[in-house]
């Protein structure tokens, strides 16, 4: 059976679209998407086999990731998809091959909750997998700084923002090897959204 583009990928980000047309996310891989909310970026991968496993703090988003799952007859257990936070994991060491994390780092309270978060990533990573982020950053743009390293973005939203240096320092740290270079798409006057894509080493 035939699907159109946006059936076959929903709504997916484009830079993980980006990621699955270079073959860095494929069928048969163990995919966890850490910050799912209702799925948009798991449509395709649930149609095209990969084991899926998701997390996320909103139980209608695990709900309703659930019921794609079912619809899609993946047969995969509804326990892969679980309420839970990003820096409190429920899965075990080097669990996957891939890990995504879309748009959701930039909601750290501060440096030390984006600290714990990210470690959770990289724990639940596999040597040799990958990891997604997408996060705002304030590469490109200034913000108006407020106390635990937040600044206030376009719409007065507190977030969290990285600058180049600390996402290289945590490259670093953890020994990733980048997969591409920083890529930053600045919103005219609201915000700065960086993919930071890292290979953990084997």
């Amino acid at each position: 059976m035939a699907f159109n583009i946006q059936e076959q990928f929903g709504q997916i980000d484009i830079y993980v679209f980006d990621q699955i047309l270079r073959g860095n996310i494929a069928p048969g891989m163990r995919v966890l998407d850490a910050g799912c909310g209702y799925g948009r970026n798991l449509v395709h991968l649930l149609r095209e086999g990969c084991e899926v496993f998701a997390l996320d703090l909103d139980q209608e988003g695990i709900k309703h990731v659930r019921q794609l799952s079912a619809s899609f007859e993946t047969g995969l257990p509804a326990d892969n998809f679980q309420v839970g936070s990003i820096e409190r994991m429920p899965f075990p060491d080097a669990f996957a091959d891939v890990v995504i994390c879309n748009s959701v780092l930039h909601f750290a309270r501060d440096e030390e909750h984006f600290s714990s978060m990210l470690a959770e990533l990289w724990r639940v990573l596999r040597p040799g997998g990958m990891l997604f982020c997408r996060l705002g950053s304030r590469i490109g743009m200034e913000f108006e700084r407020v106390p635990g390293g937040r600044f206030i973005v376009g719409d007065g939203s507190e977030w969290f923002l990285a600058d180049e240096e600390m996402l290289m320092e945590y490259t670093d740290k953890m020994n990733g090897i980048l997969v591409d270079p920083l890529k930053t798409t600045i919103v005219q006057d609201y915000r700065c959204m960086t993919t930071w894509v890292l290979r953990k080493r084997r």
